[in-house]
């Protein structure tokens, strides 16, 4: 599935060493003076991005219980039942306890406009990682059934478990499309491109679905359309540009 990706520097940008001789030398020295791989370096700096689609293999469930009573070990009481029910319905079903995480775990208070608290209401939440798409509504259904009025469904996202191929492709495309447009760019400028001098790859953000918050047992399974995901990788890259060819004097 596809998480955050690290950011991945693959050269250090060029630098000129000029400021740094004449402070401590107190010369000024040429440009000329200065070894070539420490001058200034014109460069081009493009981002590119690359696409690909894949059939999802898993499907994220976001379950919860919310109940509320007079007193607080009362309302926890009755969430903590609810919330049981839902669990062991799911491994009833076949989810192992690996694929079920507890979160969001919340008591709070009920209160009148002048701070009088009336009662409370606890919150728990289960996320379920659900394999066998085809049995996904079923599975869903039977936990929203188990859970009773308490129960709710936050939202569903689909995944794919392993990614790998899929990223390694988009990443591909990325630098593809990144060449395309530096090599334009150089072109346009009149020069072409030397070698690349930085690579870096950019973070993607949270692409998850959510979906509906059911609030009741359900007699039928939810139904589900994993369609496709879209897995994108964006990075940006610097190429060096070659020295502007020069014209020979007769």
């Amino acid at each position: 599935m596809y998480r955050s990706r690290a950011t991945m520097p693959v050269l250090v940008a060029l630098t000129t060493l000029v400021a740094l001789s004449s402070a401590l030398l107190g010369a000024h020295p040429a440009l000329a003076d200065v070894p070539a791989a420490a001058q200034p370096t014109d460069t081009v700096l493009v981002t590119g991005t690359g696409e690909v689609s894949g059939e999802p293999d898993t499907l994220t469930a976001d379950f919860a219980v919310e109940t509320s009573a007079a007193a607080v070990d009362e309302a926890l009481n009755r969430a903590n039942t609810a919330a049981t029910r839902m669990r062991d319905a799911l491994i009833s079903a076949g989810l192992t306890r690996a694929d079920l995480q507890t979160s969001n775990v919340t008591v709070t208070s009920q209160r009148t406009d002048d701070g009088k608290i009336t009662g409370y209401t606890a919150a728990q939440g289960l996320t379920a990682t659900i394999h066998d798409l085809a049995r996904a509504g079923t599975l869903m259904s039977g936990a929203i059934a188990a859970g009773g009025d308490a129960a709710r469904l936050n939202g569903v996202w689909y995944s794919i478990e392993d990614d790998t191929a899929l990223l390694t492709e988009a990443r591909k495309r990325a630098f593809a499309d990144a060449r395309t447009k530096a090599e334009l760019y150089a072109r346009e400028a009149g020069r072409s491109l030397g070698r690349v001098i930085m690579v870096s790859e950019v973070v993607p953000g949270d692409m998850s679905a959510g979906g509906p918050d059911f609030r009741a047992g359900l007699d039928t399974p939810v139904p589900t359309e994993p369609g496709q995901q879209r897995l994108t990788a964006t990075i940006t890259v610097a190429w060096a540009l070659q020295p502007a060819p020069t014209t020979a004097r007769s």
